[in-house]
């Protein structure tokens, strides 16, 4: 006899996606119709997965590896002038937290470039691969066809995306106003 009641299994890829907190409120089933629109890449140590400055199409997804994202100085003729001097005079002012250099290093079930779901502005900074890496991808054009066909699954995902970006702004709040306790 056929027993209709028995849990489906489900693959191992989905219960990944189901644990990542993008993801945490779908069912099964809208999971898997999630799950059909995403897409794996593979990247080699050191090799950039987008730049500052690009347009933003996707979100990223860690699965395994790990990836920096880092930000460029932003070109300033005055800033440029003071350095040429500052060289001269060996003074080298403390740059503001987030000016260049490390911005983060994620690992598997984090993910990044999660603007790219809501506009096309230009990266805030670049993304490469600090060891090879497996990367699940979701396009924006697929997002916002999600949301003309299953509103209800695109309505989750952009809670939880909220979440996450509100979350992001109170710990950046957080390390300003810390920071200009210090100074």
């Amino acid at each position: 006899m056929v027993n209709l009641f028995r849990p489906k299994k489900t693959s191992p890829r989905l219960e990944r996606l189901h644990g990542l907190s993008l993801f945490v409120h779908l069912t099964p089933a809208e999971l898997q119709i999630v799950d059909g629109l995403l897409h794996e890449r593979s990247y080699l140590e050191g090799e950039v997965i987008f730049d500052e400055g690009e347009e933003g199409q996707a979100i990223y997804i860690v699965a395994a590896g790990q990836v920096l994202i880092s930000r460029q100085e932003q070109a300033d003729p005055g800033r440029a002038a003071q350095a040429g001097a500052n060289e001269q005079t060996g003074f080298h002012p403390r740059r503001r937290q987030g000016d260049t250099g490390l911005v983060a290093q994620l690992g598997p079930g984090t993910f990044f470039g999660e603007l790219a779901l809501l506009d096309n502005s230009p990266r805030s900074a670049q993304a490469r691969a600090a060891a090879p890496c497996q990367l699940i991808v979701f396009f924006r054009d697929d997002f916002v066809g999600l949301l003309d066909t299953h509103a209800r699954i695109a309505s989750k995902i952009s809670r939880q995306l909220a979440c996450h970006l509100g979350a992001r702004m109170r710990n950046m709040a957080l390390s300003i106003s810390a920071h200009q306790h210090l100074v």
